[in-house]
Order: C-alpha cells, then sequence, then structure tokens
C-alpha cells in the first residue's frame, strides 16, 4: 500500500507555483479539468489513443499524454514524468475501471485527492454494505445465494461498471437463463457471476445524491442531486405492454446520461443526516476518511423514505449536468461552481493554508 507519508513527501518536492490537476481522460474529466483551469492550475489529461479528442475539441487540457494502453501510466518512466510535472491525480470511476484499485493501493505512486484506500468500497460491496450499514442507512433486502431469490431482484456485477450486464430476476431459474445468456453474449464472466450481489428491487424514484466533504472545513456540503437515464430500460415505456411481451427485447440498464433533478425541500434534512453519518463512519473505519466529492445512490419511495443501493466514494458522473453549477452549489459560492471546480478550491486551499495532508494521500 503507498502510504500518505510517501505521498506527502513527494508533495513537498513540487513546484507549488506549478501544481498540475491531473485525471484520466473518461467519466468526469471535462469538468475536472476545465474547473482546475478556473482555479489557475496546469492541467493534464491521461487518455487512451483514440479517446484524446474530446479533451483537444473542448481545450480543457493543456497537456494530453497518451497511451496504448491505460496501465501503461503505471510504469515508472510514466510515473516520474507526472511527479516532474507536479501532478496531482483526481479519482474517479474510469480510473478504479480500467486501472484497477489494487494498482491505485499500490502501484500509482502520485500524489492523490482524497484516502485511496477508500476507493476499494467503489469495488467491493461487502465492505461497502458494512459501512452504510453501521452509518443507519437503509440499503435493500440482499440475497447471497441466487437459489433462495423469492421475488423481483436486481441482479448487479463489481465495480464501476455503469449498469453493464445488470438483469432483474424473479426466481432462482430466471436467474440462471439469463446469466446464461449474457454469458453465452460475453456481456458477463463467470467470475462476475459468482461476485454477483443480488438486491431486492426498490420500487421509486431515482435520486443519486451528490456531496462534498470538506477536511479543510468539516463540513459535509450537499452539492446536486441527477437521475440516470438507462439505455435501453427506459425506452420500454413508449413500447406498449402487448408489444414488449413478444418482443424478445433483453433489457439492459447501461447509463448513457443524467438529469438534473431538484428535491422538495423537506427531504434535503434527510439528505444531510446520511451525508454526515456515512462520513463519520468513515473517519471510524478507514481513516482518514472520506475526503472530497461522493453519492448515494438511493431510491425514494411513496413514504418518502430513502433506500441507498450504493455509494461511490469519489466524484460520479452524475455530477456532469452541473458544470456551471447546481442549485444547492449555486447557494453556497454562487454561479459557476462545478464539482471539478469545488476539488480544485480544496486542492489551492489546503496547499495556501499549508494544510495538504487533510486532502491528499
Amino acid at each position: 500500500m503507498i502510504e500518505q507519508k510517501e505521498m506527502l513527501e513527494v508533495l513537498a518536492e513540487y513546484d507549488r507555483d506549478e501544481i498540475t490537476v491531473a485525471t484520466l481522460g473518461s467519466h468526469s474529466a471535462l469538468q475536472i479539468l476545465k474547473g482546475a483551469k478556473e482555479e489557475g492550475f496546469n492541467t493534464l489529461a491521461l487518455c487512451k489513443k483514440g479517446r484524446d479528442v474530446i479533451y483537444r475539441r473542448f481545450r480543457v487540457a493543456d497537456e494530453i499524454m497518451l497511451f496504448d494502453e491505460y496501465t501503461d501510466m503505471l510504469k515508472e518512466d510514466v510515473l516520474a514524468a507526472l511527479r516532474e510535472k507536479n501532478c496531482v491525480m483526481v479519482p474517479h470511476g474510469s480510473l478504479i475501471a480500467y486501472i484497477g484499485v489494487e494498482s491505485v493501493e499500490n502501484k500509482m505512486a502520485i500524489p492523490m485527492v482524497g484516502t485511496r484506500r477508500i476507493l476499494r468500497y467503489d469495488s467491493d460491496r461487502n465492505l461497502e454494505r458494512k459501512w452504510l450499514e453501521k452509518a443507519g442507512i437503509r440499503m435493500p433486502k440482499e440475497t447471497k445465494d441466487p437459489r433462495d431469490i423469492n421475488g423481483l431482484s436486481l441482479v448487479k456485477f463489481p465495480g464501476a461498471m455503469g449498469g453493464h450486464g445488470y438483469f432483474l430476476v424473479n426466481d432462482y431459474g430466471d436467474f440462471i437463463k439469463k446469466s446464461r445468456v449474457l454469458l453465452k453474449k460475453k456481456r458477463i464472466t463467470n467470475d462476475d457471476i459468482a461476485n454477483a450481489t443480488i438486491q431486492e428491487y426498490v420500487a421509486g424514484v431515482n435520486m443519486y445524491i451528490s456531496y462534498f466533504y470538506s477536511p479543510l472545513n468539516d463540513e459535509v456540503e450537499l452539492f446536486g442531486i441527477d437521475k440516470r437515464y438507462e439505455s435501453n430500460v427506459d425506452g420500454f415505456s413508449r413500447i406498449p405492454a402487448s408489444v414488449q411481451i413478444n418482443s424478445f427485447i433483453e433489457p439492459s440498464y447501461v447509463v448513457i446520461g443524467n438529469f438534473p433533478i431538484v428535491a422538495r425541500e423537506s427531504l434535503l434534512a434527510k439528505m444531510f443526516e446520511m451525508g454526515d453519518a456515512v462520513v463519520k463512519v468513515s473517519k471510524e473505519e478507514m481513516p482518514p476518511g472520506m475526503v472530497g466529492p461522493f453519492c448515494l445512490e438511493s431510491m425514494v419511495d411513496q413514504h418518502l423514505n430513502f433506500t441507498v443501493f450504493e455509494i461511490s466514494a469519489r466524484i460520479v458522473a452524475g455530477t456532469n449536468p452541473f458544470m456551471n453549477g447546481s442549485p444547492y452549489s449555486y447557494l453556497n459560492y454562487g454561479n459557476n461552481m462545478s464539482m471539478g471546480r469545488r476539488i480544485a478550491r480544496e486542492i489551492k486551499n489546503a496547499l495556501n493554508e499549508g494544510k495538504e495532508d487533510k486532502l491528499i494521500t
């Protein structure tokens, strides 16, 4: 495990007037890089060849480094070059998906915003459940053995997969039939099946609640709320039920975009309560605990009860609709405060106050 002390020693050698905010060219990189530029930092996009056009066309990166494979960025000569550029890494879901949590913990020897070891909770739903349950967060009932499925349930797979391969089942036979279809189509692997999470399907409205915990201010900020648009399940409502029955269309939950949501004001107190509880437990279980952005992925039922089915312990793509700020960031900061810029603001403040140990691991 890369230790915080080691990364703070690297940071101490940096030219503080030439800090570069670096991130993987994917997921939420546009707002991360744009926000860093707005706060006066140099910016660097780490891109797989062919993906760089996005960052060239939007001109958010001062520099782009290209790789044949994302894992090439873990080579020692590349890491040395990043340190030479005074790079601070901002993680997101694609970093975990493409580099892997083990590599982030043990090989990516670049100062990183946030608690490095907390990213494991993005890929281990057992750890995630223990964390949320200790925080008193209501979660969907989980079925450990597929043979015990006795009602409508959602089968999900490890890691930040953006809904890839998820499917609904009613019983064990349904689970076997649909698993075989997806295996045959190579949408999932046997390892995915072995490590699948089976949760009761909770009816309600999806609310993905994004927060920012400032270790400098010791405060949880409610940043924004979004709803995911998933293909092709969100298109089923346009197909009459009589046609659906005979269409043999395979439902898919792959996220293709995000809608902003403004919640009824009476729900906000509960959102703050949940965010505060999650941060409190994180400090006890994986010190120094949550740092910066995180998201509680929830359902809200007709009784206004929240059921949280996942936590993302880093910036989520659901903050992308708010590149010019959200209604909630506006209340705190006025216009033009994206989550990317909020991260950059915290980096700048930590460096100016000599409190980088509260932010960097």
